[in-house]
């Protein structure tokens, strides 16, 4: 029996949107199965699972049954206060390394005999503190710099292994699936660009050249039509509208609000969380070679561009991609900031190093961190 450590007065798990918070306690009722989780749920012998779920579904989950659950009908009330510096010790891959790996991707892309159509290759940065940092005050600076207030924290203790005292920090704008009693309702992002807040001229014309990018708009696709195919095995009255520009403070992006309904004994936010994840928005189409592709190219992710959420014994829930995410380590000295893009066959390198720097920025900005090493010999 493993228990989930934590300071007494933080929760183990928060999970703040617009709408709602929702934050856990402890407990000592994990699972690192999410079917096993499934089933207790369905049991009636819990009446709550809050956690994450890994990148890869056959990796262990960091999943519990809290001891207590606070949900909220408004965003987290952060405390922001000024943490210690962190300086940037390694970034993994290098910039450069980075750039021959999506170099490569686009090269086995466009040959029409490959089947991957789409992968999404990621990196990441380590920063050093230099006193231990709580997880809870750096969830508090990413919600403080979102404007709709996403957050997330997850203690990954559940999961055994090299977890125990890990915690996943982060601000996804991407929601994998909500159900809300009888409505379901995924909104995928794919296809991205770099906004540009010192010109707000330059700001709209990336937007507008996003939307009117026919490369991004066949990446999303990829996205939708897997998404809109998965729930219209599971779920009523599919709806998948035109993509939208959604906005983040450092990225634009595509994104769909795809809705459905379900009965009330329907398929769990949970189960359809499973279903669903992961999808091309991570991983690629098709997903099983996809992923090949990035165990060849980038290795293993852990909880990065996996999902965290909670669902209760109704089915009700909510699961975020774990994007914009960074991993800190036991001890409060390290943490592992992730970032990555969809590459098809017309990508460029260089504007998806450029993309992820972006998308790194938005997380270790919070934390007052710029010299984010980006150059490319």
């Amino acid at each position: 029996m493993i228990t989930i450590s934590t300071d007494s007065s933080d929760p183990a798990f928060v999970l703040s949107r617009p709408q709602r918070t929702v934050s856990a306690t402890a407990g000592d009722t994990v699972f690192r199965s999410a079917h096993d989780a499934i089933t207790a749920l369905r049991s009636g012998r819990i009446s709550h699972i809050v956690g994450a779920l890994p990148f890869a579904p056959g990796a262990p989950a960091a999943l519990w049954a809290p001891d207590s659950v606070t949900i909220t009908d408004a965003p987290h009330r952060p405390e922001p206060r000024a943490l210690p510096g962190f300086t940037i010790d390694a970034a993994i891959p290098a910039p450069e390394e980075h750039h021959r790996r999506v170099a490569a991707a686009v090269e086995l892309l466009a040959d029409p005999g490959h089947p991957v159509r789409k992968v999404v290759l990621a990196r990441a940065v380590r920063g050093i503190a230099t006193q231990p940092v709580r997880a809870h005050h750096i969830l508090d600076l990413m919600v403080a710099s979102d404007p709709h207030a996403n957050g997330f924290l997850v203690d990954l203790s559940a999961a055994g292994g090299r977890y125990p005292g890990l915690h996943l920090v982060g601000s996804s704008p991407e929601i994998l699936v909500r159900r809300d009693g009888n409505e379901i309702l995924s909104h995928p992002l794919a296809g991205s660009a770099r906004r540009v807040h010192t010109d707000s001229h330059a700001d709209q014309a990336a937007a507008d050249a996003l939307l009117g990018s026919p490369k991004d708009h066949a990446e999303h696709r990829f996205v939708t039509d897997q998404v809109s195919t998965v729930l219209r095995d599971r779920c009523a009255d599919v709806h998948t509208p035109a993509p939208e520009l959604t906005s983040t403070p450092a990225m634009w992006h595509l994104g769909t609000p795809i809705t459905a309904s379900v009965p009330t004994a329907g398929p769990t936010a949970l189960e359809l969380a499973v279903a669903l994840h992961p999808t091309p928005a991570v991983c690629g189409t098709p997903t099983a070679a996809a992923a090949r592709v990035i165990a060849e190219l980038e290795g293993e992710r852990g909880f990065y561009a996996g999902a965290v959420g909670w669902c209760d014994a109704e089915g009700n829930g909510e699961w975020m991609v774990s994007i914009r995410c960074a991993e800190l380590s036991a001890d409060g000295l390290s943490l592992l900031a992730h970032a990555g893009g969809g590459i098809v066959a017309e990508s460029d390198p260089a504007a998806e190093l450029a993309e992820t720097t972006g998308k790194l920025g938005r997380i270790l900005g919070a934390l007052g961190v710029t010299d984010l090493p980006v150059t490319v010999s």
